[in-house]
């Protein structure tokens, strides 16, 4: 499966990139949401995992981008972000988040919760 990462952070992206590529897993990263848009369109992953607290553009408005144009509208997309309110989930829902996932996490659950979770989409 091939895998966007889209995160400021250069210590989180390599970490879910070892996690992921242990599994087999190709892993694209993009440290922005106007560069991850851009991958997208270009790489069309399987799957993108996206952070809210972002330089020029955050999350949701980079979600709201993807799941608005053709070519990416149909990706799903996981939040992976230390913000962890009701209102942080209930806003990226609203963007168009398939899922939601907090940080600190544990790589070998980010694993199981990316199968189980497209699975269940895929059905």
């Amino acid at each position: 499966m091939k895998i966007l990462v889209i995160d400021d952070s250069s210590v989180i992206c390599d970490l879910v990139k070892f996690t992921l590529t242990m599994k087999n897993h190709e892993v694209i990263t993009a440290e922005d949401g106007d560069s991850g848009i851009k991958a997208a369109k270009k790489d069309q992953p399987d799957l993108i995992l996206l952070d809210i607290l972002m330089p020029k553009m955050n999350g949701y408005e980079a979600c709201s981008i993807l799941k608005k144009d053709e070519l990416t509208k149909n990706i799903p997309i996981f939040i992976l972000s230390a913000k962890g309110q009701m209102s942080d989930l209930e806003q990226a829902f609203k963007f168009g988040a398939d899922n939601y996932i907090t940080k600190p996490f544990n790589p070998d659950k980010l694993n199981e919760i990316i199968f189980y979770k497209l699975s269940k989409i895929d059905k």
